[in-house]
């Protein structure tokens, strides 16, 4: 069976998990003017991207994929502790949780879910998103770091989504922002694989930030 199709369907925005509907802390950002054209958009996702995912949580996302496909349940387990820890607002750790239930709820009925995987997910009551993300990739048999790269491909695709519906941008204009974006994915995805885990960390308060308060926004179309 080609690989490919395996990846594109982890990576795909029609995977029930419900990643559309959030914007991490992007919505409040639009609202407060913080980003407000295409310029800032750039670069509000810009350092997202490379302050905050390359620094810690795509290194912590990979390590999960590689624990997972090797069968560590243990190191696994450990992982999944300190993703679930690291949520910094009610936002992030609630938009984890039920991504991750939802992964997990679709992972258990599928007939291609070994039997190692599936005695782990009954010991596993509240999954967050990595950890569940790990295991589809050792479902579908697509690698640590193919598995790495839809991810951030995912992330990429669901805050463009947010800009197009909270911004005057249009597809083609974040179309043309893909384009200038995706150098910036490849440099995530190769310093976020050189990165030792004693220096996994980032300080991301603005993000943080928009985070708390887009929980408090009056009107609003996504849940984070």
């Amino acid at each position: 069976m080609n690989k490919a199709w395996a990846l594109l369907r982890l990576a795909s925005p029609q995977l029930p998990i419900g990643g559309y509907s959030y914007s991490q802390g992007l919505e409040m950002a639009v609202e407060r003017g913080l980003v407000h054209d295409q310029d800032s958009a750039r670069c509000w996702i810009t350092d997202q991207l490379l302050l905050n995912l390359t620094r810690f949580e795509a290194p912590l996302l990979l390590a999960h994929c590689q624990a997972a496909a090797e069968g560590d349940w243990a190191a696994l387990g450990e992982l999944a502790e300190q993703h679930h820890a690291s949520r910094e607002t009610r936002e992030l750790a609630l938009e984890s949780r039920q991504m991750g239930y939802s992964l997990k709820q679709l992972l258990q009925g599928l007939p291609e879910l070994d039997e190692a995987t599936r005695c782990f997910l009954d010991t596993q009551a509240d999954l967050g998103l990595a950890p569940a993300w790990a295991l589809a990739a050792r479902t579908w048999q697509i690698s640590p770091q193919d598995a790495l790269a839809a991810w951030l491909w995912g992330w990429l695709e669901n805050q463009l989504a947010v800009l197009m519906k909270t911004l005057p941008l249009g597809q083609q204009a974040a179309q043309r922002l893909t384009s200038e974006l995706m150098p910036l994915l490849e440099q995530a995805q190769h310093e976020a694989s050189q990165k030792q885990p004693e220096h996994w960390g980032s300080a991301a308060f603005g993000l943080a930030l928009a985070s708390m308060a887009h929980e408090r926004q009056y009107s609003r179309l996504f849940r984070s």
